[in-house]
């Protein structure tokens, strides 16, 4: 391959992972916690002790007609838990608020028939997680950060895809090769080589689903206009829906219903029944919706499938987001999310993207370390002694700033997530505010100390912010409460911190002993204050 095709190529990977590289740390570090979302819910939930043990099955119908006489808004909309857990500890559940200020509410009976009726609030930890990953770490409204990660994820894509040209003329030489010495360039390039060569065909999946979640509305958009001629939703309204029931027909029992249910898909493990009465124009009935999963098939959202199922007799009705009985099309769309969520294969594939997601990180990080110390090999060569300009200084502390203050952020709002329920009111408020806190104060840390200095210590603070995971798990009440969730949250939290004490110690060795003029050593300027 002719070398000027190879520079041009350099040059576009480079300068679309320079732009593209923070935003997609973010978005993997995040999406890489989304794969443990029901864990980190589980180990964030205080134990309940405002409800007894879920009342069985069999008496669901008994439970449903105590609500209706005290809380006659449930009767039109509640949610049967097949799977009560920590975070949903009671058996039926329905929103007592407004749509824009949910007021979750949860009941169950007692053993002597004694109604227990409480407002139930739950972890939002998980949220923070989804939310960040989805906006790349944004503090905007979806209208507005959900095509800044189209365009992003647009960027990743042209990055792998030069990235692998780049690579193909020393692909057999370099293929295995990660030289560690003295040369921190080669190591990292090497490293950076080696994670991405591997993990090219998750990254181009990833890349591409992420740009279909993003651009979505704008791709229904061009098609309302170039196929449909502006009568897409028209479309939409005329799909075949299946008979409804006469509303005055009595509705199957639960445990009926599961049987039935289990009869028509055997391998699908129903989670939530979740039940709500059209309005009188479309016949007042009891619609019915059960999600549950089926690892055997691909999931619509991260965990769950969805059937629509008729609540008088059993039967499946609407298929169209269930694991397994999808059309050749509905199953194409669903693959998008599939593949993107790793909802598939149970708990090794989640696992599995769980580790891709960290070394997607590595990716991201070095390749900015790659780009700053190319610029300090350019400088020597063009006027012999190196002299960094500022606009690398900045580009190292932006670098430092953003990806360690997005993980101090995302430690300590952890952290948080045992102490918050039940002392504030908005805990999605304080979990985000947390959150952009840490992550702001590390971005100023950096410029304000250069990044040498900072990148000792905010890896420091990094290490501290995920002690205080397990930290907190100690002196919280009811500590062991969830002892699969709570080894599982605990375990990474300490084996990061252990990590990440590790690499700050490293980091304020180099600071100290580092080449002169370099980014990373003390020699450079203390400050950034005139870009």
């Amino acid at each position: 391959m002719r070398q000027d095709v190879v520079k041009t190529y350099k040059d576009v990977h480079s300068w679309v992972g320079i732009v593209s590289g923070m935003f997609l740390f973010i978005a993997f570090f995040a999406g890489a916690l989304t794969m443990f979302r029901e864990p980190l819910t589980r180990w964030a939930t205080p134990p309940s002790t405002q409800f007894s043990a879920p009342v069985p099955l069999e008496r669901v119908e008994e439970l449903i007609a105590a609500v209706a006489i005290t809380h006659p808004k449930a009767a039109d909309s509640y949610t049967i838990q097949l799977e009560p857990g920590p975070e949903m500890p009671a058996r039926l559940y329905w929103n007592e608020g407004q749509r824009r200020e949910p007021k979750l509410m949860g009941a169950n009976l007692a053993p002597d028939g004694t109604l227990e009726v409480h407002p139930v609030q739950e972890s939002k930890l998980g949220y923070l997680a989804d939310e960040l990953h989805r906006r790349v770490g944004l503090p905007l409204p979806n209208s507005v950060a959900l095509p800044i990660t189209g365009i992003v994820s647009m960027l990743y894509f042209v990055a792998l895809v030069s990235g692998l040209i780049i690579l193909l003329p020393s692909l057999v030489k370099d293929l295995f090769a990660v030289r560690v010495g003295q040369n921190l360039k080669r190591m990292w390039l090497d490293v950076h080589n080696v994670l991405g060569l591997f993990s090219l065909p998750f990254h181009l999946m990833i890349a591409l689903t992420a740009i279909v979640f993003a651009v979505h509305d704008q791709i229904y958009d061009a098609q309302d206009k170039l196929i449909y001629q502006d009568r897409i939703e028209e479309r939409w309204e005329d799909h075949e829906h299946p008979p409804a029931p006469d509303k005055a027909t009595p509705l199957l029992s639960v445990t009926a219903l599961l049987a039935e249910l289990k009869r028509q898909a055997p391998g699908f493990t129903p989670v939530t029944l979740a039940y709500s009465r059209e309005e009188e124009d479309h016949g007042g009935h009891m619609g019915l919706r059960v999600a549950g999963h089926d690892d055997r098939f691909g999931h619509r959202s991260g965990e769950v499938g969805y059937v629509g199922v008729d609540s008088t007799t059993g039967l499946m009705n609407e298929t169209e987001m269930m694991p397994g009985f999808q059309k050749a099309a509905e199953a194409t769309v669903t693959s998008f999310f599939t593949l993107h969520f790793g909802s598939f294969g149970g708990l090794p594939v989640r696992w599995g993207y769980f580790l891709m997601g960290i070394a997607g990180t590595f990716i991201f990080y070095t390749g900015n370390l790659l780009w700053i110390e190319s610029r300090r090999k350019r400088e020597r060569r063009n006027s012999g002694p190196v002299e960094q300009s500022r606009q690398t200084y900045a580009l190292a502390a932006l670098t430092v700033g953003v990806t360690l203050g997005s993980v101090i952020g995302v430690g300590f709002s952890i952290a948080a997530a045992k102490l918050l329920p039940g002392r504030v009111a908005d805990v999605e408020s304080w979990h985000i505010g947390i959150y952009y806190g840490f992550f702001v104060a590390a971005v100023v840390w950096a410029f304000g100390r250069g990044a040498a200095r900072a990148g000792g210590e905010l890896l420091l603070a990094a290490a501290v912010a995920f002690l205080a995971i397990p930290l907190v798990t100690l002196l919280a009440p009811g500590a062991w409460s969830h002892p699969g969730p709570t080894r599982l949250v605990d375990g990474l939290a300490l084996a990061a911190a252990l990590t990440l004490f590790y690499l700050a110690r490293l980091a304020r060795k180099r600071s100290i002993s580092g080449q002169p003029g370099s980014v990373w050593s003390k020699s450079g300027p203390k400050k950034l204050v005139s870009l």
